[in-house]
This record gives C-alpha cells, structure tokens and sequence, in this order.
C-alpha cells in the first residue's frame, strides 16, 4: 500500500464506515488487504467485506464502473460477490480524508463457502471455473454502463501500463521483450465476440467454493475492457505457477475448463494462438512489479516472489515461452 494513503487512514475513518454500513460496534474484523483497506463484518442480514481504498488510487468512477459491472453479473445469473448499498443507498461511499482527497468505502456480500483445498482441485472444479468465465464473458457482450462517465480503462491504456514505470533501468532487454509482446497485443482486433469488460485477475485467490463446487468470484478491483482470451491466460497462468509440470497440468487443465466454458459462451478458437503473449506479458508484468516492490527484486524477501524469481531473467531475456504446449490442441475444446 502506498504509505501516503496508509499514513492518512484512521480510526475516525473507520469509524465513519461502518456508521454508513450500520456495522455493529464489534462486529468488524480486519483482513489482510494489499491495496485497500479490507474488513469483514456480520450484521443481523447476513456476512459482508468492507472495502475502504482511496480516490488517489481509483476515481470514484472508476470504483462506480467496477461495482455496476459485478451487479450486473449477479443480476445474469453469475456467481460473483455483489456490491451492497450503503445506510443511504449508496454503492460507493466517500469519506474526507483531511488532505483534500477522499477514501471511497463499498460493501459486499461475503462469498460463501471457503477457499480452494487441495481435495477440491478435479474435473468439477475445472469445469464450474469454465462456466464462471464463460457465463461472465456471454454477459460482457450485453453490458452496457449505467453511466458513460464510469467506463474502465482499456487494459493497454496508460493507466495501465506499469511495467513501464516499475521495470528497473537496468533491464534493458526485459523491457524490450515487453514492448515486443505488449505491441503485439495492442494491434489485436476488438470485436464484441472477443473483447469486452474482463475481470483480468481471476485466479484462486479471488474466489471462494463452496462443498458443491459453486465458485464464487470476488476482487475486480482490476477489471478492464480487454480480450476474453487475456482473461483465460490469467487463470492458466496462476492456476499452472506452482505445478511440477506445467504442461502436463495444462493438458489435464484446460480441455475440461474450455468445455465447461463452451457451455456458456463461444469464442473463436483462432484466439487459442494469444495465450502464450497474453501470458508472457503477465509473466513480465509480475518480474517487474517485484522488482519494484522490494529492495533487491532478485532476491526478495517473500517465499513465493523469491520462488517466482529464480531463473526468470533468464527465461524472459532467451523468450522461453511461459508454458511450452501446442496450443491449437485445445481447439476442439472451443
């Protein structure tokens, strides 16, 4: 979190928050949040997370794009976390934050079931995971924002673009691999059958299933106007990171995510030949923010960053692919 935004935050702020969600006194728990501040709290109605960010990272049209997006998915029948209105019938709620700047508090309803155990991961999951994509990307086709002014960016806007920023000086040859991948994917066409709002950050961590195998999607704090198939290379990217085998994961994998993907919307398998790029512009993305977010980027001080880093200067400076598969094998799955 910035510490400019973490320095300003304050018990009155809090204390504000939960007096617009009708928190009890008591009843609010604090979580673990990266870049917001992240509550869950218990009222007589039911389980609910507090999101409390602030306006220097996300306008509140931008926070206002992202919950009509997620209400609309609720309301077509996907299974996302939907925002809650407020004491005043508000989805977004602003608090003064003393500098001139405002902390934007929104609610949600807490998903139910738990996260992902190892026993979970089968051919049930991978499919309802398929179907949840597939169903929200069918419903991006229709969407249409309740106001112009809350539209997100286009995941290639330069808002966006923070490789630029984060890569170190001294990486010329990562940044040039970027630019490469990153050029590629900017000439993409965008038809209304391959691109459209995507939650771009839909991997285990962001979602919730419960002992029936119902997935329940939370976190599109990041969501973007881009291809669907950027949002598929995100759940394979963080899906197959810690596997053994990441081929032979993805050969188990996909097949059975696209089916059950194929159930709720069609896509052109031609798109199957993006995922490598979409994932190698990830696999730079995430070399880069790591950099950037501690003192030796080589070396840092986390296990699954450390992990994450071994050998992947190497990787990313030869283009080694993210995963070597053929891809057009999956087509038949489309």
């Amino acid at each position: 979190m910035d510490p400019q935004i973490a320095a300003r935050f304050n018990d009155d702020i809090l204390q504000s928050a939960m007096q617009r969600y009708n928190i009890p006194a008591g009843g609010i728990e604090a979580l673990d949040g990266f870049e917001s501040f992240i509550y869950k709290f218990e009222r007589p109605d039911g389980r609910f997370i507090l999101r409390i960010g602030h306006s220097q990272r996300r306008s509140p049209d931008l926070i206002h794009g992202e919950v009509d997006w997620i209400n609309y998915l609720a309301a077509g029948g996907a299974s996302v976390a939907r925002a809650i209105r407020s004491r005043d019938d508000n989805l977004v709620e602003a608090l003064d934050d003393g500098q001139g700047a405002q902390f934007l508090c929104t609610a949600f309803v807490h998903a139910p079931g738990g996260p992902v155990r190892r026993e979970q991961t089968n051919e049930t999951l991978f499919r309802n995971y398929g179907r949840l994509m597939g169903r929200m990307h069918a419903l991006a086709k229709t969407y249409q924002i309740s106001d112009p002014t809350w539209r997100r960016y286009d995941w290639d806007a330069p808002e966006n673009n923070t490789a630029e920023r984060q890569m170190p000086a001294r990486e010329t040859l990562a940044l040039e691999k970027y630019r490469m991948v990153y050029t590629h994917l900017h000439s993409l066409p965008r038809d209304a059958d391959g691109f459209g709002i995507i939650h771009q950050d839909a991997h285990p961590g962001n979602f919730f299933v419960d002992d029936q195998y119902t997935l329940t999607l939370f976190d599109f704090d990041d969501c973007v106007y881009g291809h669907f198939i950027y949002d598929i290379a995100m759940v394979l990217f963080y899906t197959s990171i810690d596997e053994p085998d990441p081929a032979e994961y993805t050969a188990r994998f996909m097949p059975v995510f696209l089916s059950g993907y194929r159930e709720e919307n069609r896509l052109d398998p031609a798109w199957l030949a993006e995922l490598p790029h979409f994932m190698k512009l990830r696999e730079i993305d995430l070399f880069a923010a790591i950099h950037f977010s501690f003192e030796d980027g080589d070396n840092p001080d986390h296990p699954w960053c450390a992990r994450y880093m071994q050998n992947r200067r190497e990787r990313i400076q030869t283009g080694q692919p993210f995963i070597e598969f053929d891809w057009n094998s999956l087509a038949q799955y489309l």
